[in-house]
């Protein structure tokens, strides 16, 4: 009988072949795969005496830390689910996401301690409170507890249809949904994930990705899977990944957007003697062709986009080169890279569909929605069969991304559905706006929105944060883009701000932006 599709095959296969290898640095801490593992089978051993059994639920609020990546091997080696939680949520989402999904154990990082102390009275279904770091009254501590267990040897059979994960989705204007992903969704985006972006034991992942973010992308596991080293970092801040760029060698790493534009932006003096030939894969929401192309160009790094969403594992395309790229300019490049993408290979059927669900004809031009069947399909939404039924209508995940399909087969996203602006019958995209208005000298970020108009219906608006020192009106803007654009393409509006509402991940939270937060504007 073969062997159940689960990441945690990695563990064994990483356990046997790479013993003496470093697997985890985290600050001056270092650990050899041996002594990682063995980690992880004791604070399975405990998890079990505080009555953690197949199918329970066990919630993280941590960052990118070693405590926080031992928790994706021994929670669900016990046939256990955990529950990441993005530790920059409000206390009524930790509140809301602990009881939702039920856990019975939450494990906090030092920082967060004093915030889940202040709710502690409204979880009336968890049973331990574990400080991954940290001594505090009435918390249990993670090391002390940990170096007193025995290494757990009575492992459960896994069913890899089994739920491994309970993801929930960035909170926008709704509650969070938990999105189940099984052992096998896992397993198989790992394998997706290898074929795309080879990696080998020599290489030394910088995690500047939250591990909460759907796992880390799988690379929570990916790493392991070769023999790699995992170099934590709590706080993705520019100066600080520099520095570890540098000091550990680093070969690759994920970043949204918003990470690599400020990668991007940086000074020269933070960037100067950075190593070369690094590897980064972003994805989150779609690049600007112009932060590709410098950083390329400018760092002499590799950067590969790819796309996806937490309900299909999460990465379904990748925008792989083309023999023929080697032909064009920088520019070309970086414009052809900014796309979502072809097909992963093990991972979901992608198409761009219409109203009528027919495919849209591969012309650059006609919108349709994304959607996916495949391996890499959740299996539904906790406790939630009507969003479930609602997003799997007619057997494929309905995304809600607009998208064109180009010639060449290749998928770009232009908007969300909700987010596509309608001015006088004619579509806009507004990452076609926001893409142009990054090619600007003056402009760091942008985020361009509908607002409603008594003729048009809708007009864009932009939202503008400039790059340090630099000046800019919104005349200038305008006439950049109208010089650069059809004009009906080119906002009405302009607003300097000092930053844009996101999300963890580097999502703009355009919901935001439309109801015209006041605060946000530029002092």
């Amino acid at each position: 009988m073969g062997a159940p599709l689960t990441p945690l095959e990695f563990a064994r296969r990483a356990r046997r072949l790479y013993p003496h290898r470093e697997a985890v640095v985290d600050g001056d801490r270092r650990f050899t795969y041996a002594e990682f593992l063995d980690r992880v089978d004791r604070w399975s051993a405990v998890l079990r005496e505080l009555g953690v059994g197949p199918g329970d639920r066990v919630a993280c609020v941590a960052p990118n830390s070693q405590a926080h990546l031992e928790a994706y091997y021994a929670i669900p080696q016990l046939g256990a689910i955990i529950v990441p939680i993005n530790y920059r949520l409000s206390l009524d989402d930790f509140t809301y996401i602990v009881n939702h999904a039920g856990a019975t154990v939450v494990c906090v990082q030092a920082d967060y301690l004093d915030l889940v102390d202040q709710i502690r009275g409204n979880l009336p279904g968890v049973s331990h409170f574990v400080a991954f770091s940290g001594e505090k009254p009435g918390w249990i501590s993670y090391e002390a507890r940990l170096a007193a267990a025995q290494p757990v040897t009575d492992l459960p059979e896994i069913d890899e249809r089994s739920t491994l994960s309970i993801n929930y989705t960035s909170v926008t204007t709704a509650r969070p949904k938990g999105v189940m992903l099984t052992h096998r969704n896992q397993y198989l985006n790992i394998l997706c994930r290898l074929v795309h972006t080879p990696m080998t034991s020599a290489d030394r992942y910088l995690w500047t990705l939250p591990m909460f973010h759907v796992n880390g992308w799988c690379f929570a596991w990916i790493v392991t899977a070769v023999g790699g080293t995992h170099v934590c970092l709590h706080k993705p801040e520019t100066k600080r990944i520099f520095e570890l760029l540098r000091s550990e060698r680093i070969s690759l790493f994920c970043a949204a957007p918003t990470i690599l534009i400020g990668i991007a932006n940086s000074s020269p003096e933070l960037h100067r003697g950075l190593p070369r030939g690094i590897r980064v894969l972003t994805a989150g929401a779609p690049p600007a062709a112009a932060t590709i192309e410098r950083v390329e160009g400018e760092f002499g790094w590799t950067v590969t986009h790819i796309y996806g969403l937490t309900e299909v594992s999460p990465i379904v395309t990748v925008c792989e080169p083309r023999p023929e790229d080697a032909q064009l300019g920088l520019r070309e490049v970086a414009i052809h890279k900014s796309r979502q993408g072809v097909e992963a290979i093990a991972s979901a059927e992608v198409r761009v569909v219409d109203d009528e669900d027919r495919e849209v004809p591969h012309d650059g031009a006609t919108l349709g929605e994304v959607v996916m069947r495949g391996h890499a399909v959740m299996r539904g939404y906790y406790h939630d069969p009507e969003a479930t039924a609602q997003a799997m209508r007619g057997g494929w995940f309905r995304s809600g991304d607009a998208a064109v399909v180009h010639p060449d087969g290749y998928l770009e996203i232009r908007d969300r559905w909700k987010d596509v602006i309608i001015s006088g019958g004619e579509n806009i995209s507004s990452i076609e706006v926001e893409g142009l208005l990054l090619r600007h000298p003056s402009v760091q970020e942008v985020a361009v929105v509908g607002k409603p108009h008594e003729k048009w219906g809708e007009t864009p608006v932009a939202f503008v944060v400039l790059k340090a020192g630099a000046t800019g009106n919104g005349a200038e803007l305008r006439a950049f883009c109208r010089a650069n654009l059809a004009h009906f393409k080119a906002p009405h509006e302009f607003t300097f701000v000092n930053e844009l509402p996101k999300t963890s991940t580097g999502k703009i939270q355009k919901y935001v932006l439309r109801g015209g937060r006041p605060n946000l504007a530029r002092q």
